[in-house]
């Protein structure tokens, strides 16, 4: 889709202009990793065994290591490179988190990263239509972002989404490789976060969830093996725990006395900085009429921190 600049009401077009050279692609990426895919930047270049991963970051939402790829050749095979990735980090555990604590002086232990989150981020000026279709799973973790820059000095990050399937990618490839990555990433859903008997926190959780879609365009719905999350640029705006009957709903980044609560619905999660290293606080939805009051504190913590 063309892009126009409007100079008094006089179109002019804005022209792609492709990254020369991969490693440009790199270094703008890694230095504004966190404004583009809200992920803590760990490392350039790490070197383990036959692999060089071109950037190695962390999210510090799910507590998930990321390998970032940057790619020219259109030849490549993303499940194949992708997965040989993942059972890297996977069967060499020691020496991600050594490289996350040398590099960031941090003191990262093994039982603090969630591996199931695992994920690969391909970046590249354009992928081919074989390329967008091998992504067609439920279950990937594998993301391609396409990478535009325009002679205005715009610059575009954008996720090719595939079309929503139903088939595993376990089902199709007898890949050993891919076989025993899958024992341990996983991509989890909306729907398994309720059992049977939970009718009630389902109809509560679709009213509440057609109301918070609609309130920023750039919300994503991340569903994880803890929460379903709603995130802007990569940062959690609020996440859902659903419960029997009723849901419990985060608050990101904030504290009680941050929101205007007039019923004193809003709690403090305990040692949040000590496990999170940010404020959580949460409240309780247990009936349709707390769908309002709900909205109410989301639309306060995204008109600080996101508007």
């Amino acid at each position: 889709m063309p892009l126009f600049n409007d100079t008094s009401g006089k179109l002019r077009l804005i022209k792609e202009m492709k990254f020369a050279l991969e490693k440009d692609l790199q270094k703008l990426t890694e230095v504004n990793v966190e404004t583009i895919f809200g992920l803590k930047f760990i490392s350039s270049e790490f070197s383990l065994q036959n692999f060089r991963i071109d950037t190695l970051a962390f999210d510090e939402e799910n507590k998930s290591f990321v390998v970032i790829e940057y790619k020219r050749d259109r030849s490549f095979s993303v499940i194949d490179q992708g997965y040989s990735y993942l059972a890297l980090m996977l069967n060499n555990k020691a020496d991600f988190i050594l490289e996350y604590n040398e590099r960031t002086k941090g003191n990262l232990k093994r039982d603090d990263v969630d591996w199931s989150q695992s994920r690969v981020i391909f970046v590249s000026n354009s992928f081919t239509t074989y390329q967008q279709n091998a992504i067609n799973f439920k279950d990937l973790p594998i993301e391609l972002w396409e990478a535009s820059r325009y002679d205005n000095g715009s610059i575009l990050y954008n996720q090719l989404k595939s079309p929503d399937s139903n088939e595993s990618i376990k089902t199709v490839s007898k890949s050993k490789t891919i076989e025993s990555v899958s024992r341990e990433v996983k991509i989890h859903s909306v729907e398994e976060h309720f059992r049977s008997g939970w009718e009630k926190a389902r109809e509560l959780f679709d009213e509440l969830r057609g109301r918070l879609l609609e309130l920023d365009s750039r919300i994503v719905e991340k569903p994880t093996k803890s929460y379903i999350g709603y995130q802007i640029e990569g940062k959690n705006m609020t996440a859902i725990h659903p419960r029997k009957s009723s849901l419990s709903i985060e608050l990101t980044r904030t504290q009680p006395k941050d929101v205007k609560d007039p019923e004193g619905k809003v709690k403090y999660v305990k040692n949040c900085m000590k496990y999170y290293n940010q404020h959580i606080s949460y409240f309780p939805v247990e009936s349709i009429e707390d769908v309002d009051y709900a909205m109410s504190l989301i639309r306060q913590v995204h008109k600080k921190h996101f508007a």
